[in-house]
């Protein structure tokens, strides 16, 4: 695909320039690749990218050329767009996800690459330690495995009856699948039964929550797989339809209708990337930036969607709530 094709930003192109501004910008702009996992419309992306470009921006790079690319769900598209944005010969690579950064770690073990968005960079192999990285790749993850035990335990505690999961992942991730097992673990211990559900094509996600939804006590997990957040809207729908319970590891998920949402703050992540961003162009490595942790998790609880399906919140949760949506 040509270069106009895609989604592409310019600050102080030369072109715009007031003629005074030369003596100002002496040196080229650099170019920022940005390989999003998610579709172009996605509204969390969408705030992502915004974030980072104003970061970018107060921390000075006026001069700044970012071409991003929105791979949606389509592993191939991601595969095309990971060579395309290394042929450009950019400077550095924002990456979203653990797909993302494995796409672009198959073409190129050089060119920079910040991630965010990623679960166990460690396991997966994209760093060799959260402390030294080493190599080309470092960033913020996700979270760590256990606060998808925590997404099991919040369920349970809100839907005391529940006694089956649902686990709702791409299983071409290699997160996913780590996911799962602890998640499965936790429900051993809760009295919860876990079964996945593959999040690929529409029509199957249907025929799953459906199959799953003819026995009583169940709930619905939401991992935050770029598969899940494409069938979104079909998924919050289903799990109204069929009155289950859901927990969402994205925020817009419970604003659309999603139960609860427990996790980081996705968005800031991308501010942090700024920053490391930031400091490679002027010189460091990425192999010498420790991979950061979320410092902070929010609570959100969508006391509509409560009331729906007849459920009744715990006022210590209540109490703990970031935010209650009514």
């Amino acid at each position: 695909m040509r270069r106009r094709q895609f989604t592409t930003l310019l600050f102080g192109a030369a072109a715009s320039w007031p003629l005074g501004a030369w003596a100002e910008q002496p040196e080229a702009a650099r170019w920022i690749g940005v390989l999003m996992n998610r579709a172009a419309d996605d509204l969390e992306g969408q705030a992502g990218i915004a974030a980072f470009q104003q970061s970018l921006q107060k921390l000075g790079w006026s001069n700044v050329r970012i071409d991003t690319r929105w791979r949606g769900d389509d592993v191939d598209r991601e595969r095309r767009y990971a060579d395309d944005l290394i042929a450009l010969a950019q400077d550095i690579i924002l990456a979203a996800g653990s797909m993302s950064v494995m796409a672009l770690q198959h073409v190129t073990r050089s060119l920079p690459i910040v991630f965010v968005g990623v679960v166990d960079p460690v396991g997966t192999g994209f760093v060799d330690a959260l402390a030294r990285p080493g190599g080309n790749t470092t960033g913020f993850m996700l979270f760590e495995y256990s606060l998808s035990v925590k997404w099991l335990e919040l369920l349970k505690q809100i839907a005391p009856s529940m006694t089956r999961a649902a686990v709702l992942r791409n299983p071409a991730n290699p997160a996913s699948i780590a996911e799962f097992v602890a998640i499965r673990s936790a429900g051993q211990q809760l009295g919860v039964e876990v079964s996945p559900i593959n999040v690929q094509v529409a029509n199957e996600i249907e025929r799953a929550v459906a199959a799953f939804a003819q026995s009583t006590n169940g709930g619905l997990i939401l991992t935050g797989s770029a598969s899940v957040s494409i069938h979104r809207d079909l998924i919050i729908a289903l799990a109204a339809k069929h009155k289950l319970p859901t927990i969402c590891a994205s925020r817009s998920n419970v604003t659309l209708g999603g139960l609860i949402f427990y996790g980081p703050d996705r968005v800031e992540q991308f501010r942090l990337a700024a920053g490391y961003v930031d400091r490679i162009l002027k010189g460091e490595k990425p192999g010498d930036l420790p991979v950061q942790a979320p410092t902070k998790h929010e609570l959100i609880i969508n006391l509509k969607t409560a009331k729906a399906l007849g459920l009744t919140i715990p006022q210590t949760l209540l109490a703990t709530a970031d935010e209650v949506i009514e």
